[in-house]
């Protein structure tokens, strides 16, 4: 299955960097997809000739680490999970094959909008520097006390339309760690589609939709938490960890 999945994706056009940074989108809206890893056959089958791929020193199934932050009484989750309209992130990823990293704040507003705020840094660290706490506090204009909360891996192939101003990422291999607890979601795929606006023409929100398989709003982050922390609440998350669950049963 992994291998039909790389034949598939080493046969695509690459995609250049200057096209890359066409397709930035720092503000955009994102459309989440999950689905088997078997299923990821058919839908790039079906949209290969109409993306390209990124490649980064020969690689094109990319590693990403993140390092989230939270406060004390994990308020960016319970944000989430209550419903909040406005929410944010905040971790430290780094690109792996780049080798790469930044401090990283996403926040959404009410009207579905995702934006992204970052700035380069050497490393992770877990003691934030007053620079990046200046720097997250500029963008979530409040004054918060954050600490590391839980470590991410995976896997993504990063694709770009021929045709239209979107990007797509294809999420595999899902790694949650903290104070020894870990989580792996093996056979799971999670594509986010990222457009200025949402358009339903896409090519692969197309595919699925031929396939029976509708948006579905999904957070890494909240479901790595869910089974990283076992008892904090997580009653708007259950009927998504049985779904995730039974996709990868």
């Amino acid at each position: 299955m992994k291998q039909q999945i790389a034949h598939i994706v080493n046969n695509l056009d690459l995609i250049s960097l200057s096209e890359m940074e066409a397709v930035s989108l720092m503000k955009r809206t994102d459309t989440k997809f999950v689905i088997h890893q078997k299923q990821l056959i058919d839908v790039l089958e079906s949209i290969k000739n109409q993306y390209k791929v990124l490649e980064i020193n020969g690689n094109r199934l990319l590693t990403y680490s993140s390092l989230y932050f939270d406060t004390e009484n994990k308020k960016f989750y319970h944000d989430h999970h209550n419903g909040k309209i406005n929410r944010t992130k905040v971790r430290m990823r780094k690109y792996m094959e780049s080798n790469s990293c930044f401090l990283e704040i996403k926040q959404k507003d009410g009207k579905g909008k995702t934006t992204k705020s970052r700035i380069q840094i050497n490393d992770f660290e877990t003691d934030l520097p007053q620079d990046l706490i200046d720097f997250i506090n500029s963008k979530i204009n409040k004054k918060m006390n954050l600490k590391p909360i839980i470590w991410n891996k995976f896997n993504r192939i990063t694709l770009v339309n021929k045709y239209a101003l979107e990007r797509l990422t294809i999420d595999l291999n899902l790694e949650f760690e903290m104070n020894a607890n870990s989580k792996t979601f093996n056979n799971l795929a999670i594509i986010e589609v990222k457009q200025q606006r949402l358009d339903r023409t896409s090519p692969v929100v197309k595919s699925l939709k031929e396939k029976g398989i509708n948006p579905y709003s999904i957070s890494k982050y909240c479901i790595g938490m869910t089974n990283i922390y076992p008892n904090l609440k997580y009653n708007s998350f259950k009927c998504k960890i049985l779904k995730l669950n039974k996709i990868t049963a």
